[in-house]
């Protein structure tokens, strides 16, 4: 059955630390949809430096689990406000308040989950210099360039802190985002339309650090990915690059789409359709960006679309609320809203000139960290195809899994593979023992601790490489190795990889000298896979909840998987 949203949750506590009125952000932050819902605190006015110094203030009581510190420049560079009122001031000297800002934040960085830092900006009705503004000697708008690239070099390492755009948010708004009016009568710095932008992107970054970010695109064909009915008029004839305004702008709308798949989205087709008709217009149209491996399944009949989209969607294995369909009927659109609500359906424009545009603002795909294996993912599914077909094939399971020729590969946690790793800790749901979350540099002291054991696995098999898929990792406790984390990606479930997991923690703990293998099932609302892996395929003795293997007998390795072991993400044992 197809998975839906998580339940709703209490409000994230959301501290917002500014030199400028910020209290207007709160209630739009609170209001703003989608979720997560935030309920924020404003920290006393024009105390940045020492609120960033202070650990023990009330306002970090409890910790928040997001910090917004938004600045103006000329408020905490103190030789920039110089520059920007004519002093000749040396760039080094701004770049090293620069730096001494960035040291206060990252003593911050430890009070809170998430730490937000919007870039500085300037008033785009004070023409600074004019034609000198930029000049590197002098001029506020270089120095300003230089300052912001700063901040985001200082601040790169740490994993719980993302600068963002606010250039970006007044561009947007526009000539009304700063009035001098608004500064003299209440310390505004910004219009509401400027605090709106910037609370669409920091709940985006809270929704991609918690793992809620879109992973699915699904659309539809006709005047959706190209211009025409092609049942009616033939792949030759649809409006589809040339020298069509139309033409380009599907064109540019399928590369907008293709751009997506470098960042980790996969893409689907959901269309009302002859499939053979389809699949040859993507095959041979010339202007098509986008070709048959660009998509990682399709249902492409003349079937209920919400029917098709939850079928593709379970045969994905991915969850609705990880799901946006795109299509240019009203009438679809409203109908999958109706039956699929955690599906995103954006309205869609009537103006097809403007489709790449409006699939650029969408917000749902902000991720923190992108990696080879998320450029990769398309691939990965285009091959799950190939194994789908294989296992149609052939007699049995048992056939099945040894003609996929499985690697199991094993590796401790290092700098290569951290980042990596915690992001998939923090978002596995269905094969998860305990579905523990916690921050990267956390996770990596856990790991390092001594009495912890943590492995990674990845997984390949003769028709690609899955990249990094499982965490497993014991605590030890007198004679016992308690299982800490069991978590496989929905993407190897079923290939018995977690029996080869559960083989390398028995092996470990054996070697330990200890008693028993023990995994205690922490219930969640997506879980259940695991506890019915682990209560009929494991072979463990179960009590309740609560699973034990006796270490005075090897725990059994499937014999279709060759498994190896390496000391460093980069370096495989001899």
């Amino acid at each position: 059955m197809t998975r839906t949203s998580d339940a709703p949750s209490k409000p994230l506590r959301c501290l917002l630390v500014s030199d400028f009125t910020i209290g207007g952000l709160a209630p739009i932050l609170s209001a703003h949809a989608p979720s997560p819902d935030m309920a924020s605190v404003v920290a006393p006015f024009d105390q940045v430096i020492p609120l960033l110094l202070d650990g023990n203030h009330a306002c970090w009581q409890p910790a928040p689990e997001v910090a917004v510190i938004w600045t103006r420049p000329q408020s905490v560079i103190r030789s920039f406000a110089a520059v920007a009122g004519g002093e000749s001031i040396a760039l080094e000297q701004v770049l090293s308040e620069v730096d001494q800002f960035a040291e206060h934040v990252r003593g911050a960085a430890s009070r809170a989950h998430i730490v937000i830092v919007p870039t500085w900006t300037w008033p785009s009705y004070d023409r600074g210099l004019g034609m000198l503004n930029l000049n590197p000697a002098s001029g506020p708008g270089y120095f300003l360039m230089r300052m912001n690239t700063r901040l985001v070099d200082q601040l790169a390492g740490l994993s719980n802190v993302h600068l963002l755009d606010a250039a970006r948010w007044v561009a947007t708004v526009g000539a009304g985002a700063q009035h001098p009016k608004l500064w003299h009568l209440g310390k505004i710095a910004f219009s509401p339309e400027v605090l709106t932008e910037a609370a669409i992107d920091i709940k985006a970054v809270v929704r991609a650090v918690r793992g809620l970010a879109r992973k699915l695109v699904l659309v539809d064909l006709d005047d959706t990915l190209w211009g025409g009915i092609v049942g009616e008029v033939g792949w030759r004839n649809l409006d589809l690059g040339g020298h069509s305004p139309i033409g380009e702008s599907f064109v540019a709308f399928q590369r907008a789409l293709k751009a997506l798949t470098r960042r980790g989205v996969v893409l689907g087709i959901v269309s009302k359709n002859t499939e053979e008709v389809a699949l040859e217009a993507i095959d041979s149209h010339p202007e098509m960006i986008l070709k048959r491996a660009d998509f990682a399944g399709w249902r492409i009949n003349w079937r209920d679309k919400a029917e098709n989209i939850a079928e593709l969607v379970d045969e994905l294995n991915l969850g609705l609320a990880s799901v946006v369909f795109i299509d240019d009927s009203p009438a679809e659109r409203a109908r999958v809203r109706a039956a699929l609500p955690d599906v995103l359906t954006p309205e869609w424009p009537a103006d097809r000139l403007v489709y790449e545009k409006s699939l650029r603002q969408l917000d749902c795909f902000d991720a923190p960290y992108i990696g080879e294996e998320d450029r990769a993912r398309t691939g990965m599914y285009v091959a799950e195809r190939e194994r789908r077909y294989l296992q149609t094939s052939v007699q049995s399971v048992d056939e099945y899994l040894a003609s996929l020729d499985l690697t199991v590969t094993h590796e401790p946690v290092d700098g290569s593979n951290l980042k990596r790793a915690a992001q998939l800790l923090n978002k596995t749901n269905q094969m998860n023992l305990t579905t523990r979350r916690l921050p990267e540099a956390q996770f990596r002291e856990w790991a390092g601790a001594p009495q912890n054991y943590m492995r990674l696995f990845r997984v390949a098999d003769k028709y690609g490489d899955y990249g990094l898929t499982g965490i497993a990792s014991f605590t030890i406790q007198g004679d016992t190795a308690r299982v800490t984390d069991f978590l496989l990606s929905c993407r190897v479930m079923g290939r018995e990889v977690e029996k080869v997991m559960l083989t390398v923690l028995a092996e470990a703990a054996r070697s330990n000298g200890l008693d028993r293998l023990l995994a205690e099932y922490g219930p969640t609302d997506r879980n259940a896979p695991c506890l019915a892996f682990f209560a009929e395929q494991s072979g463990f003795t179960r009590e309740g909840e609560v699973f034990t293997w006796r270490l005075d007998q090897p725990y059994p390795c499937p014999a279709h998987v060759a498994i190896q072991a390496q000391t460093a993400a980069d370096a495989p044992v001899p």
